[in-house]
């Protein structure tokens, strides 16, 4: 599998432990498959990084966006990680996230309501490498540094995305 990843630097041994342990998989080392979107949410002098994953012998755990995925997501951001997965693969969070689980978490929305609000907006997939065992699997391959992003689709996909929440939010809190 190729992955990459967007950092300020490039990364040749990547470091599971770095980063926020209250992310949307916990603690790890964060890629993605998809190669347009690491670019499209590059910073400008930005480094990708593209390294290939070798699964043999892995335990890889997938999500879809669903009830399973939104509770993994609930229960890493308040840092109760249960699952025992060398490699998480699933959707990306979207940015209301925060909000969202603090509306539902005060009694104001139903976790149902919650998930129908993480489900708007475009569906990109993230892979969090959990263990040493998968961070020795994953072959740094080369690295290239950006310049200059164009945010003109970047821009217009945010604010489709922010109009589309407004609305279904509206619609929940006057049911």
């Amino acid at each position: 599998m190729i992955l990459y990843h967007t950092s300020e630097q490039e990364i040749r041994n990547p470091d599971i432990h770095y980063g926020r342990r209250n992310a949307d998989f916990g603690w790890g080392f964060y890629l993605t498959p998809d190669r347009d979107f690491t670019y499209r949410w590059a910073k400008e002098n930005a480094v990708v990084n593209e390294y290939e994953l070798d699964e043999k012998g892995l335990n890889i755990c997938t999500f879809t966006r669903d009830i399973n995925w939104f509770q993994y997501i609930f229960n890493n951001r308040r840092m109760k990680d249960g699952l025992t997965a060398d490699i998480v693969i699933g959707p990306i969070a979207n940015d209301t996230i925060f909000n969202t689980f603090g509306i539902m978490s005060s009694g104001f929305l139903k976790p149902e309501n919650a998930l129908k609000l993480l489900m708007i907006g475009p569906e990109y997939t993230q892979v969090a490498i959990k263990t040493e065992k998968a961070a020795k699997q994953l072959r740094f391959v080369r690295s290239e540094k950006i310049r200059h992003i164009s945010k003109d689709a970047f821009q217009l996909e945010q604010e489709a995305y922010q109009e589309s929440f407004a609305q279904e939010f509206e619609k929940l809190i006057n049911q």
